[in-house]
């Protein structure tokens, strides 16, 4: 499993809202500048997050974006998984994947299955709020 930019990035802006938010929106720009990512790439970013109802948006002169819960409420896990898809270490235990040929003679399977579910259990185990405060 290898996490991409673009599940990196997305924790980045989650912690920046997060930080920088309160209750106000804050905008792309301030969020780019901060984090040193292109606005296209922002963008984009930040649209999937805004489609997965991880944060709001608002037009305008005050606007931007805001998280859509409280720091402590979203996990490292949703996150990522939202962005990357699947955080699976191997393609055969990716959703919706068809069963290998070899799945029921795999005497690795089992041991794919179960790193599976650490990274799973870890992920969703860690909050926004257990990052940004060093909780772990």
């Amino acid at each position: 499993m290898m996490i991409s930019t673009k599940g990196r990035y997305a924790l980045r802006v989650m912690i920046d809202l997060a930080q920088n938010g309160d209750e106000n929106f804050v905008s792309l720009k301030d969020v780019a500048e901060r984090q040193n990512i292109s606005m296209k790439y922002l963008e984009m970013i930040v649209s999937m997050l805004n489609k997965g109802n991880m944060v709001r948006s608002q037009r305008g002169k005050t606007g931007g974006y805001k998280l859509a819960k409280t720091p402590s409420e979203y996990t490292v896990g949703e996150i990522l998984k939202l962005t990357e898809g699947t955080l699976a270490p191997v393609m055969c235990l990716e959703e919706g994947a068809e069963a290998c040929e070899r799945a029921k003679d795999c005497v690795t399977l089992p041991l794919w299955k179960e790193l599976n579910h650490i990274i799973d259990k870890y992920l969703d185990s860690v909050t926004l709020d257990d990052v940004i405060n060093k909780r772990i």
